[in-house]
């Protein structure tokens, strides 16, 4: 009994044991229950998602793959190690510690086995032996400007990108390396191998964009690419389930800085001033009463806060739709832009585009023929006030103005100075521009190219394609009669209407070949590529519009009244554009061994109708070499740090056809040539009435310039050695580069003697040496699971120097009357100057006495003044003669910059981001001229307060007189024009994790600001100022239209 007693009881353990062992077993099963998690791969440079990133549990072979909007889900126990690896990012193993695990990549070395775009094909970056750049075009989209050049400012080494004005829709001027022609000096820009205008393309739409600075990478174009070569690649189709993206801001702009003027009173005591100092009495501005308000107060106009609007609005909407099957892909956008001008508002000054793109691509018999499309349609209408020359320049009338005008008179009318009993010349700046505010421009443009691409064998390519650029505009302007002064006034309303077609051809057929032999691996391309351009131009006016017709809706050549073209009641123009034929071969070797060794050959030759027959083509050769140094096995001791390291070095020659067209032939010249034999004089000699109408019918024609049959090329060599490095587990990337740019036989006007009977022929001669240094450092890197940063800093410096110029004097004259009216020439390329330099005279401080005066002219230095007086300007005599002549000016700057430089900052931390990018240039003078020194009565900026009015009082800013004879062009109109421009901030955050839908990929919403703050001592609007009188000269200042500071909200959309 005892025993079946002990042996219940050891049962009952057992059971009790077992039952136990359960729970616990349970318990740990539970534990061990695997959890959905998700998360998103990111790439930790720009925080884009990464597709097709390979997500594997440590140690197995069990995992999954990231979507097309880079999110993953997979299902482990808590604790297990997950392995996130894609091709060109360093692998990460990470602990899954929740279930939602986001990740960033950094790039790895591995990243240099991805392809570039190169002339006519790509290439593997490691392998690239010339100066090339790439911006990403999500970089570009993100700063949601409205030209993708705008974007590029500061991110590019060598390439310096400046506003020739800040008007909606207005051009960037781009030189890269150097100016180094006198004609134009515009890179080439190529869309999807078709030449296009890159500032008209929807930014949301770029892929890439690849520079092609040195002339070893650009020679393969040829004639077209002296001036460098900028290849944009659209957006292409991917194959997988269709994504829909929507991306859209709306903001506001307002004026960044404010042009400083003389207030009424600051005003009086300077024209006061003026008069004392010519030995007049001052006014008396009391008796004057058209400068009195109502109420007997100074009328004390601001015209910037008229002329400058705040808050003008700015908006932008694109729509995307890519995906496509493993034969075909698609992808199509649609996108609507619109910027309002800061100057007069969205009536005075405005833009607005419409963008639409289809690109797609076909496999066919496997892959034995592919075959697709590029297709864009843009259209923009926009609107604008005068930005030119001192002489057509909106916002320069403005500034000289005085503040004793009032805006409008007793009635609510415009005012006008017509009959002012203090200055009735002066005009009314603001009711001229809403009087002419009623124009607009209408463009149009088709592009696209379709290619059929035959691969028979593996790596051997046959490939046509056929590109074409319609382009439509038309213009149309309505002027009502206004009167404002006895100079500004119209006695009759016109109309002007214009316009033009033109179509572009371009036809490409290329065959290459890539192949291995043992180590040693060869690409060659051969091509041939044919192009023409044609169009023409109609334009037409009108004057005394019909009764009821004379307004915008109904301002038409038909509804004017002027009956003939003798006495310019009507205007009508027509003629065929310049047509342009060109024809090129051209092919590409290339070799590596082991992708260690590289040589490149490229040759082009190209052969263009500009020129005459004999003189039409020309060969443009490149060789280029690299060596990657860290391959080598006597690197093996330095991979620790040093990730990768090439060498390169290059030499080639391009040419630039960009030349007006026919300047080899001697035009016949027949506008407003007309012959009169005195037919038509009556008696006592006078002109008959017939004269009027009979000198239109009675026209001639003359030689306008002689020719020369043996004009050719402008042709531009260039060196360059540079290297590329990796460092740090390639965390840390530096570029680096030397060059030196040699353009010569420009264009330029011969010297003849004046009894030749007509103007002088084109001779090839000049040259240009553009030498600079370039550097590239950026550093990427992440600080835990989920915070990644970039840091992106470049810089460069060039020197530009003119060789010879085969003219009478070596020189080419600027245009003369650019300052104010009857001003002297202020710039010109000359032999061993930079081109566009600053001349003019160099001062040595102001006259402070008498005796500095007395002591001068004993010492045996020259005035220019016929009577100096106390105050006035001290002109340095440079030659010492004695004499203050042309002798004595120098080189007194240069608009273009001998720095540039940029930075950017991009921090990623979870689901938020911030962006910072700044642009900057250094070494360069803004000559400023504001005011028409020929007309005492105009206004001064407050900078005039500095002035001289006493003994000690100023040694900088002379006296204030009636006369301009201190305002001669001299160092005073130049101020140094450095700044460093944050040019974009912007943060971030994606709320697409938190709603956590799987239809929803991205929901980024932001906030941004454009133009944040700009550090300069410049006084003016805007320090980055690319406009000039003429192509080659840059930094002149008569009244910029400046770049808007903007506030946006915008969101991003993923589907």
């Amino acid at each position: 009994m005892e025993k079946n007693l002990i042996d219940r009881i050891k049962a009952r353990f057992l059971r009790i044991a077992a039952l136990a062992l359960c729970v616990v077993t349970g318990v740990g099963v539970a534990s061990a229950e695997p959890v959905a998690v998700k998360g998103t791969v990111t790439s930790a440079s720009d925080g884009e998602p990464l597709i097709g990133v390979t997500v594997q549990v440590k140690g197995t072979t069990t995992g999954t793959s990231t979507d097309i909007d880079g999110n993953y889900t997979i299902k482990v126990e808590m604790g297990t190690s997950l392995t996130f690896s894609y091709v060109g990012m360093q692998a990460r193993t990470i602990k899954v510690t929740s279930d939602r695990l986001d990740v960033a990549l950094v790039e790895d070395t591995g990243t240099l086995e991805e392809l570039m775009v190169v002339g006519y094909g790509v290439q593997k970056k490691k392998l690239v032996t010339g100066a090339t750049s790439q911006i990403e075009g999500d970089d570009i989209a993100k700063m949601n400007t409205t030209s993708p050049l705008q974007a590029m400012q500061g991110q590019i080494a060598g390439v310096n990108i400046a506003s020739d004005s800040g008007q909606p829709g207005s051009e960037m001027k781009v030189t890269i390396r150097g100016l180094g022609t006198i004609g134009n000096g515009s890179p080439l820009y190529l869309i999807d191998g078709v030449g296009g205008d890159i500032s008209t393309l929807n930014p949301a739409d770029i892929e890439s964009i690849d520079v092609l600075k040195d002339a070893a990478s650009a020679a393969i174009y040829g004639a077209q690419a002296a001036n460098g070569v900028v290849l944009i690649t659209t957006k292409q189709g991917r194959e997988g389930k269709a994504k829909v993206t929507f991306d859209g801001y709306f903001g506001w702009q307002t004026n960044a800085k404010k042009v400083k003027l003389l207030n009424a009173e600051q005003y009086m005591m300077i024209m006061d001033e003026q008069n004392v100092n010519e030995g007049l009495p001052k006014y008396d501005w009391a008796s004057m009463k058209d400068i009195h308000n109502a109420d007997g107060s100074i009328i004390d106009t601001d015209w910037m806060d008229y002329m400058i609007q705040k808050n003008a609005k700015t908006q932008s909407y694109t729509i995307g739709v890519t995906g496509g099957s493993k034969t075909s892909t698609y992808a199509l956008s649609l996108g609507y832009l619109n910027q309002e001008g800061i100057v007069g508002g969205p009536d005075v000054s405005n833009y607005s585009r419409y963008n639409f793109r289809i690109n797609s691509d076909h496999k066919l018999f496997g892959n034995l023929l592919t075959i697709g499309e590029q297709v864009s349609f843009v259209y923009s209408q926009s609107t604008g006030i005068q930005v030119g020359d001192p002489y057509s320049n909106t916002l320069r009338e403005a500034f000289g103005v005085n503040p004793l005008t009032p805006v409008y008179d007793a009635d609510g009318n415009f005012y006008d100075t017509t009959g002012n009993d203090y200055y009735a010349d002066g005009g009314n700046p603001y009711g001229f521009m809403m009087k002419t505010i009623n124009n607009r421009s209408n463009n149009a443009t088709f592009s696209g190219n379709v290619y059929a691409q035959l691969e028979p064998i593996k790596n051997l390519k046959i490939k046509t394609v056929f590109g074409a650029v319609y382009g439509a505009s038309k213009w149309r302007r309505y002027t009502p009669k206004y009167h404002f002064s006895p100079f500004s006034y119209q006695n009759y309303d016109t109309v002007d209407q214009n316009t033009t077609q033109s179509l572009g051809l371009t036809w490409t057929n290329t065959i290459s070949y890539d192949f291995d032999i043992k180590d040693h691996a060869f690409n060659v391309l051969l091509g041939m590529e044919a192009y023409r351009y044609q169009g023409d131009y109609l334009g037409g006016g009108q004057i005394n519009l019909k009764e009821g017709f004379n307004n915008w809706n109904h301002a038409y050549i038909d509804n004017g009244t002027g009956s003939n073209l003798a006495d310019r009641g009507m205007a009508l123009s027509g003629y065929p554009l310049d047509q342009e034929r060109r024809i090129s071969y051209f092919a590409r070797v290339g070799w590596n061994w082991r992708e260690k060794y590289m040589i490149n050959f490229t040759i082009r030759n190209d052969g263009s109708s500009n020129f005459a027959s004999g003189h039409r083509f020309g060969w443009f050769p490149s060789v280029s070499a690299g060596w990657n140094l860290s391959s080598e096995d006597f690197m093996e001791g330095t991979r620790d740090w040093l990730s990768f390291l090439k060498i390169r070095a290059s030499w080639g020659r391009v040419g630039n056809q960009n030349v007006d067209k026919y300047q080899y032939l001697a035009p016949i010249k027949n506008q407003n040539i007309h012959y009169f034999f005195g037919q038509y004089l009556g008696p006592n000699g006078q002109i008959d009435g017939g004269y009027g109408e009979n000198i239109y019918n009675n026209w001639g024609a003359y030689p306008s310039r002689l020719g020369n049959m043996d004009l050719t090329w402008e042709t531009s060599e260039q060196t360059n050695v540079g290297f590329d490095a990796r460092l740090f587990n390639s965390r840390l990337s530096v570029n680096f580069d030397w060059y030196m740019k040699t353009n010569k036989d420009w264009l330029v006007v011969a010297p003849i003697l004046a009894t030749a009977g007509t103007d002088a022929p084109f001779i090839n001669g000049g040259n240009v040496k553009n030498t600079g240094v370039e550097l590239g450092i950026s550093w990427t890197d992440i600080i835990g699971n989920d915070f990644s940063y970039t840091i992106g800093v470049n810089g460069a410096y060039n020197k530009n120097k003119v060789g010879s110029i085969p003219n009478e004097d070596g020189i080419i004259h600027g245009d003369t009357g650019m300052l104010y009216d009857n001003s002297a020439e202020c710039y010109r390329a000359q032999n061993g100057m930079p081109i566009g330099y600053f001349w003019g005279f160099k001062t040595d401080g102001i006259f402070q006495n008498q005796k500095e005066i007395n002591d001068w002219k004993a010492a045996g230095h020259g005035i220019l003044q016929a009577d100096p007086q106390p105050g006035d300007i001290r002109y340095a005599d440079i030659n010492n003669d004695g004499t203050i002549d042309d002798n004595d000016k120098v080189n007194l700057g240069n608009g273009m910059p001998k720095f540039t430089f940029g930075f950017n900052i991009n921090l990623a931390w979870r689901n938020f981001d911030l962006g910072i990018t700044a642009s900057g240039m250094a070494g360069y003078k803004i000559l400023q001229s504001y005011r028409n020194q020929a007309h005492q009565q105009q206004n001064y900026t407050t900078r005039i307060l500095d002035r001289w009015h006493g003994e000690g009082t100023s040694n900088y800013l002379p006296r204030v007189t009636n006369s301009n004879i201190n305002w001669q062009f001299s160092d005073i109109f130049l101020q140094n024009g450095d700044f460093l421009r944050i040019s974009n901030l912007t943060f971030g955050y994606n709320f697409a994790p938190l709603i956590n839908q799987s239809w929803l990929s991205n929901c980024r919403l932001y906030f941004q600001i454009q133009n944040l703050v700009t550090f300069t001592k410049y006084d003016g609007m805007d320090p980055e100022i690319g406009y000039g009188t003429q192509p080659w000269v840059s930094g002149i200042d008569v009244g910029y239209y400046p770049r808007p500071r903007t506030f946006l909200f915008g969101v991003n959309l993923g589907f």
